[in-house]
């Protein structure tokens, strides 16, 4: 299993307190066995867990022009026109991936084309499904041209739990649809807003696999 760099702090912290949990349950419980063998159970499945997390499965993508892809794994909650007001300021095509914690969490270009807007913005850290996460968590907003001329914004948006947003995009830069433009720690979501003139190729409650699935297709 290959661990995504992002993971190495964490992992590091989740080792070191293991070590403690270790050390106090045999100091303290030796002499009761289920106790003691309890105490390891509990490391072991934190640090099982911390690595999952982190983990970095081999994603290999034949890249389609006309396609869009997943930029994340996770499972579709909303599919809906919406109003833009960051970048677009019209009618959009908000579709939304929820991530939870036992998914992948890296997040992948969606589309080639030129990285035009990257803003990050502070903010809340309401749970990811609630309709203001959106516009009122923390979260960074990614705008990529494609080469036919569309734009197209993701946003990674913190959740409740997911306090630690990592982004690499920077403006001016030729993104390549599927490599990496970031990472969301202990999960979260992402919005994307597509033109309204693309055709859907998911439903509500979907599953979609980061790199895999075609969220939608231009006409």
């Amino acid at each position: 299993m290959t661990i995504h760099k992002e993971g190495y702090p964490s992992i590091i912290t989740t080792i070191i307190v293991v070590a403690l949990i270790n050390t106090i349950t045999h100091f303290l419980f030796s002499n009761y066995p289920i106790l003691l063998w309890f105490g390891y159970a509990l490391s072991a499945f934190l640090l099982i867990i911390i690595l999952q997390f982190f983990r970095s499965p081999k994603r290999t993508i034949i890249i389609n022009e006309n396609q869009i892809i997943a930029p994340a794994d996770g499972k579709v909650v909303v599919i809906e026109q919406v109003t833009e007001t960051e970048y677009f300021n019209d009618k959009r095509l908000q579709i939304s991936i929820f991530m939870s914690p036992l998914n992948v969490h890296i997040n992948r270009y969606p589309i080639s084309g030129l990285v035009k807007y990257v803003k990050y913005h502070p903010g809340l850290f309401l749970v990811a499904w609630h309709p203001k996460s959106s516009t009122d968590n923390e979260r960074t907003t990614i705008v990529v041209k494609h080469k036919n001329g569309e734009e197209i914004l993701f946003r990674q948006i913190a959740g409740a739990l997911a306090r630690r947003i990592v982004y690499y995009a920077k403006e001016g830069d030729n993104a390549t649809q599927g490599s990496e433009f970031g990472f969301i720690k202990f999960g979260s979501r992402v919005d994307l807003f597509l033109p309204t003139s693309v055709k859907v190729n998911v439903t509500l409650e979907q599953k979609v696999r980061g790199n895999e699935t075609v969220i939608a297709t231009f006409k």
